[in-house]
């Protein structure tokens, strides 16, 4: 059998596709996702607390918050209204998450349910995140986040 160069080609693609999946590769994978789940979760306590500091821990300097109704946020106009308690979870839960690690940076969904107290008013949250994550020296940051209205 002879062998033509796009064999070779389509040989060492596969080799070097092959190499990426060793077990130290998805070990590390497997590390990150972990570190970056903690790292939502740690964002979503911090949230409900209303914690500043906590927030700020797992947030990028150059945070791009999106709300559901389109309003764009950065990291300042994100955490100032639930750290002076303008704005307050009632309740939060994560579900249905995915964490996507791509070398440095991690893409994580998931659906965010529960209650928001503002003005006065309490509205139930029902939404879908779509979360992108930054690995800095000092951990992953939160570097932009987009909430959008989940079908009915």
């Amino acid at each position: 059998m002879s062998m033509k160069r796009r064999h070779l080609a389509l040989a060492g693609a596969a080799a070097l596709a092959a190499a990426q999946f060793t077990p130290a590769a998805a070990q590390a994978q497997g590390s990150d996702a972990a570190a970056v789940a903690a790292a939502v979760e740690a964002l979503t306590k911090a949230m409900l607390a209303g914690d500043r500091a906590g927030m700020m821990a797992v947030t990028h300097e150059r945070l791009s918050y999106g709300h559901s109704a389109g309003r764009i946020e950065n990291r300042q106009q994100f955490i100032d209204p639930l750290a002076n308690k303008t704005s307050v979870f009632r309740s939060l839960n994560v579900s249905d998450q995915t964490i996507d690690v791509v070398g440095d940076d991690a893409i994580v969904r998931h659906v965010l349910r529960g209650e928001s107290e503002s003005g006065g008013r309490v509205n139930p949250v029902n939404i879908g995140i779509l979360q992108v994550w930054k690995k800095q020296p000092d951990g992953w940051k939160l570097l932009a986040r987009q909430a959008f209205v989940r079908p009915s």
